[in-house]
């Protein structure tokens, strides 16, 4: 059974936002919280891992961390968060990107184990690469942490010395899916007796994207509405594919459309965008929503813009991280079902959208 971190702190971590809240994915030069500089040393071959990693400061030591591609918004901050807390920990950290390329990540891990790291921490390009991703880090015995994208139970049962942490993906669509049924109509706009939607979903092949579009909508299947899905269409967590996906749908459909659920705030701001120039208006005769909390999205959620969206605590999922890292560096191990760590998501409305705004 999956254990959920009881984090009585979960509110003022996600205060702690300041750092800034990104987004799961959006290769777009519009980001509020754009890619900062690497500031890894990197080779010339096309690996991202720099040839050699340099002795670790005294009291710390070694860590390779593999991000499945730089140029997203959400683990931009997250990536930053894990520097800095390592950093000041005394650990020398290298942190590379995959380019959104599993075999250019497969290569990075295997760069890092001939290195001898002490420990990984990974956030696979895919998530159906785990079974060879666990086998690797299994074989080198380097204590690791999963980020971001979960495996299977049974995966992670390959290895003691492995752990997840992330968040309840379930929870975040069930939480949009509250915020339409937090509305003065409950999300059916036109009064027909049922709520007509678009989903604009990340990567299909991510588990949050797959929960989050699932449990979106349950959320207003077990309320007791009717739904119509328009139309589901892969948007790859990217601002230009909502706004694109977001706009032929408007075409299509028109006034049809009262919510469109996206799996994450760069895809609805994208989305924003084609709504603004169809002449329609947010919380009026269209409902929008995301996750992730970016300040964008924040201030768009404040302005009225976007119907809410629902904070994915980079900061707090950084800190246990390394919390876990350091606890497998000590010896840890985990029992087969024991090896997620769960960080709350947090709802965020109008009432409240400022409190997370650096």
């Amino acid at each position: 059974m999956k254990k959920t971190l009881a984090l009585a702190l979960a509110v003022v971590m996600s205060l702690g936002l300041l750092a800034g809240c990104g987004g799961n994915g959006g290769n777009s030069g519009n980001t509020s919280n754009p890619p900062a500089n690497n500031s890894t040393s990197q080779d010339q071959s096309g690996s991202g891992v720099a040839s050699s990693i340099p002795d670790a400061p005294e009291g710390g030591g070694t860590v390779g961390v593999c991000i499945y591609k730089f140029d997203d918004a959400f683990m931009t901050t997250y990536r930053n968060s894990l520097q800095e807390i390592l950093k000041g920990k005394g650990y020398k950290v290298t942190v590379v990107d995959g380019n959104n390329d599993q075999a250019k990540q497969n290569e990075q891990i295997n760069t890092f184990i001939t290195q001898k790291v002490d420990a990984l921490i990974i956030n696979p390009v895919m998530t159906s690469a785990a079974d060879q991703i666990i086998g690797t880090v299994k074989e080198a015995g380097i204590p690791t942490v999963l980020i971001n994208r979960e495996p299977t139970a049974e995966q992670m049962a390959a290895y003691d010395k492995l752990v997840y942490v992330g968040c309840d993906a379930a929870q975040s669509g069930t939480f949009q899916g509250e915020l339409i049924l937090e509305t003065a109509n409950q999300g059916d706009i036109n009064g027909d007796g049922k709520i007509s939607y678009i989903m604009i979903q990340g990567d299909p092949e991510n588990i949050d994207a797959q929960l989050r579009t699932e449990y979106s909508v349950q959320a207003l299947k077990d309320a007791g509405k009717e739904v119509e899905q328009l139309n589901l269409t892969r948007g790859d967590w990217d601002r230009n594919r909502g706004q694109e996906i977001a706009a032929n749908d408007l075409a299509q459909f028109g006034d049809k459309i009262e919510v469109i659920f996206c799996n994450n705030d760069d895809m609805a701001i994208g989305a924003l965008q084609s709504i603004q120039q169809a002449g329609r208006k947010v919380n009026e005769d269209i409902y929008l929503v995301g996750v992730d909390a970016l300040d964008a999205a924040l201030n768009e959620v404040m302005n009225g813009n976007m119907t809410g969206t629902v904070l994915n605590d980079a900061v707090g999922q950084a800190t246990e991280a390394v919390n876990q890292m350091e606890l497998l560096l000590s010896g840890t191990t985990y029992s087969s079902g024991n090896q997620s760590v769960y960080v709350p998501y947090v709802k965020v409305t109008p009432d409240n959208a400022k409190d997370f705004v650096k």
